[in-house]
């Protein structure tokens, strides 16, 4: 019987590429939303790991189960990090991606070259019932592009412009992009974490 595996998140684009990643004969990966849990976690963490762990132990000690959780998103360096741990909030959680993507080309209209620096970062972290957490780090650095490209993925990546792959995270197939990818280095650095 395989066992489960709790996602604490609803995104579905997130659960998608987490699925192709973390793929495991052994293991069934869930969503928040599959599990029929309604737990709302307040993201109140300064930091990327400490979302990532806020999500992790509350799923868990409201299951009794071992859950992942991520904290991810977009750190453009000429505006001091912003969207940062804000990213899926900056703007407003109903404001859509294009209209965001554009407010940070915008913001960045006199940024010329390095200037533009950006990275993905994603933190995964593993609540365990017996009070453990683990965490796992991954980043995929890029420039800040001058207008939106590309239509796979989700979010930020049609502005995330990797140059030695010459393209952005948005135009790469999600195969690619998984290799690659802050949440495909974190989900396999924590599959090594978990000995899966």
């Amino acid at each position: 019987m395989k066992k489960k595996i709790i996602f604490a998140t609803t995104n579905e684009g997130k659960m998608k590429e987490i699925r192709m990643i973390l793929d495991h004969p052994d293991f069934e990966l869930v969503s928040l939303k599959d599990a029929g849990i309604h737990v709302h976690v307040e993201e109140t963490g300064k930091t990327f790991e400490e979302n990532a762990i806020l999500k992790a132990k509350a799923i868990c000690e409201a299951t009794g189960e071992m859950v992942l959780a991520d904290d991810s998103g977009l750190e453009v360096d000429y505006i001091n990090k912003e969207p940062g741990v804000y990213s899926a909030r900056y703007m407003g959680e109903d404001t859509p991606y294009d209209v965001k993507n554009q407010s940070i080309i915008d913001r960045l209209k006199d940024a010329k070259g390095e200037e533009r620096s950006a990275r993905f970062v994603c933190v995964i972290a593993a609540a365990f019932p017996d009070g453990r957490v683990v965490t796992a780090r991954g980043t995929i650095e890029g420039v800040i592009g001058y207008e939106e490209k590309g239509t796979h993925g989700f979010g930020y990546d049609p502005i995330l412009y990797v140059p030695e792959y010459g393209m952005t995270t948005g135009e790469m197939e999600p195969e690619m992009k998984n290799q690659i990818s802050h949440r495909g280095k974190a989900l396999r650095q924590m599959r090594k974490e978990l000995g899966l």
